[in-house]
């Protein structure tokens, strides 16, 4: 099983963002943290014999914590809960809220791989993200983290940005390259309702998703042109994509979120984390004072139903470069896929925008471009 830790606080909540995370003052800070080491200590129970293969601590920010939270956290984790020997061990980092100590606390505490959210190398994209750190403040702590010695290190980027050209983009990649970390998640941005990205750009966006030229955001050929780009520079310098927005040196894919595409179950504890374990897909509180109260209720408890779970084998396993296995199909739901999805994978195949390989189907590089039109065929 996989265990994920929700850490909701940032010290400014970034102007694209729509993450379940808020500015918070330290003594809300260390009353969320007796909470979540309760919950650590009494949803474990069920799962005391259960091998936790990978442990992924997200945000919001969870190096807002200081050196003594973080400690506590990842004792109370190992405490609790089975790690397997080789369990990989992310905590998320962003720049301008790493310090030494906290480095030294995450390698102590057995974190393994650490995830840092530059995004641009460029000062004023940083700027208009609403990101805290600078270009320098990101070197500061990527440098700090492999002092610490933690060597496996994602790094992510955002392209598509308001302003963003290709060649900013490009050098922003072969800025990050230099530093040889061992993963890279390079995504497109979204604009997401209830951001003030929304209020800026939500109009930029319809022009651009009808074809036409948008104001402020790079069009539709220059975000197909960045996407490319990554592909293609990244690949000369060794790192394979392995899913659609996610690079990585040989033997260093992000196992964690491997479990998410493959329907590994998963534990998600703190506020808004969902868990989905013995087919029931399920959620904490939203309300941050509801957590703090002590709710540690389910909320959205979803049954999944074959049907459900065999279109989920499609939808997250297709984004994977491998694609999906027949076999696998047909061990987990006892039929054959083209029982279910005949018609569809056949016009998907015919179209040119997913292979039939013999053994599975995945997609072609066409495919992946458009990949959330052929996804949405499964649901």
């Amino acid at each position: 099983m996989e265990l994920y830790i929700h850490i909701p606080f940032c010290v400014r909540k970034c102007a694209y963002c729509d993450f379940l995370s808020a500015p918070a003052d330290q003594d809300t800070i260390a009353r969320y943290m007796e909470r979540l080491q309760e919950q650590l200590a009494l949803q474990a129970a069920p799962f005391r014999h259960t091998q936790i293969d990978t442990v992924f601590i997200g945000g919001g920010t969870p190096t807002i914590l200081h050196p003594e939270q973080i400690e506590k956290l990842l004792a109370a984790i190992h405490d609790n809960y089975a790690l397997a020997e080789n369990v990989e061990f992310t905590v998320e980092a962003n720049p301008g809220t790493l310090t030494p100590g906290k480095a030294r606390a995450l390698a102590a505490g057995g974190v393994n791989r650490v995830s840092l959210g530059l995004q641009s190398a460029c000062e004023q994209e940083l700027r208009l993200l609403g990101r805290i750190h600078t270009y320098r403040d990101f070197l500061h702590s990527y440098e700090l983290v492999r002092e610490a010695g933690i060597r496996n290190v994602n790094v992510d980027l955002m392209s598509a940005l308001p302003g963003q050209t290709i060649r900013s983009y490009e050098k922003t990649l072969q800025q990050v390259l230099a530093l040889h970390p061992q993963h890279i998640s390079a995504y497109s941005l979204i604009i997401e309702a209830g951001t003030p990205f929304y209020e800026q750009y939500r109009e930029d966006e319809r022009l651009r998703d009808a074809g036409e030229q948008p104001h402020l955001l790079p069009d539709e050929e220059s975000e197909r042109a960045m996407y490319e780009l990554t592909g293609e520079l990244l690949a000369t310098h060794g790192y394979e994509r392995y899913e659609i927005s996610n690079y990585a040196k040989k033997g260093y894919e992000c196992r964690h979120n491997i479990g998410y595409w493959t329907g590994e179950p998963y534990l998600g504890l703190g506020l808004g984390a969902a868990s989905y374990t013995d087919g029931i897909r399920y959620s904490n509180t939203s309300d941050l004072g509801a957590y703090l109260d002590g709710d540690f209720s389910r909320y959205e408890e979803q049954c999944l139903s074959k049907e459900d779970r065999m279109a989920e084998f499609f939808y997250l396993g297709l984004r994977m470069t491998q694609g999906v296995e027949k076999a696998e199909f047909v061990r987990r739901f006892g039929m054959r896929a083209e029982q279910v999805y005949g018609e569809v994978l056949a016009q998907l195949v015919s179209q040119q925008l997913l292979e039939d390989t013999g053994s599975g189907y995945r997609f072609t590089p066409y495919g992946r471009d458009v990949s959330n039109q052929v996804l949405y065929r499964f649901l």
